[in-house]
């Protein structure tokens, strides 16, 4: 009986130890956006808080953003490591699964990077198809619509395995549902092929079978065209890196 006791004593303590750090690391009140641009009103602040908040607890990750008005004259790259070492963001522990967009406004910089967890399902690739896709937002000065489309385009990337691309139209309903009509498509046709006589008869029936002997090219011209290359001028990317705390990262970053 005192075995019995003892060992569901135990159990209670595990589920309201584990319950206590759950709810330690899953805390609304902590701080999630960091405007110091001060580009977001205090009602958008609210909800991109209790935004990011509902996906990261669904996903235990911490979704930031912060605004800079010159990145404490540094370039965002260490910026953003620098912030991420000082603050200690994470769901699950201190330096944990985050993902943190960062903006310079001084010179028009944007980074998204993900460490952890986020460096895991935020890989470069995929930090750069949400950078890519919220920049004409940021370039617009529609800043608050880009902060929501950044925190749900990340936490549904997250939702497909590590490695795979998300935007790729092999996961897209519309490809699945053309692939069941032309397999449907293919079966009908197969079975209606099958179910008549065979044909016997063919061109060879009636022209006989005629051979290739001899077969010549005749090279009459040769025209080369140049074209130069068009430019990019709104180069991203970059990729990841490792903090100066230790930290290793997956990143992208660009101009908007």
């Amino acid at each position: 009986m005192k075995m019995q006791v003892l060992f569901l004593t135990s159990i209670l303590s595990a589920v309201f130890i584990f319950g206590f750090f759950n709810n330690v690391f899953a805390d609304e009140s902590k701080q999630r956006v960091f405007d110091y641009a001060n580009l977001l009103s205090d009602d958008e602040i609210a909800r991109l808080e209790n935004l990011a908040f509902q996906h990261g607890k669904e996903h235990e990750m911490d979704f930031i953003i912060v605004t800079t008005q010159d990145a404490d004259g540094k370039d965002i790259r260490p910026f953003i490591e620098d912030f991420y070492d000082e603050m200690a963001f994470g769901f699950d522990k201190p330096h944990g699964n985050s993902a943190i967009l960062a903006l310079d406004m001084s010179e028009r910089d944007v980074m998204i990077a993900g460490f952890y967890k986020g460096e895991k399902y935020l890989d470069d690739q995929r930090a750069t198809l949400i950078r890519e896709k919220i920049t004409p937002r940021l370039s617009s000065g529609n800043y608050f619509e880009a902060f929501t489309q950044y925190i749900e385009l990340s936490s549904e990337y997250m939702e497909y395995m590590p490695g795979v691309n998300p935007d790729s139209f092999l996961l897209k309903t519309w490809f699945h549902l053309l692939a069941a009509i032309g397999v449907a498509g293919l079966i009908v046709g197969s079975m209606a092929y099958n179910s008549g006589g065979k044909v016997t008869v063919n061109e060879r029936t009636y022209t006989g079978n005629f051979q290739v002997l001899e077969r010549k090219d005749i090279y009459l011209t040769k025209s080369v065209t140049k074209r130069r290359k068009p430019q990019n001028n709104n180069k991203g990317g970059g990729g990841g890196g490792v903090t100066s705390g230790g930290h290793s990262y997956s990143g992208s970053r660009g101009k908007f």
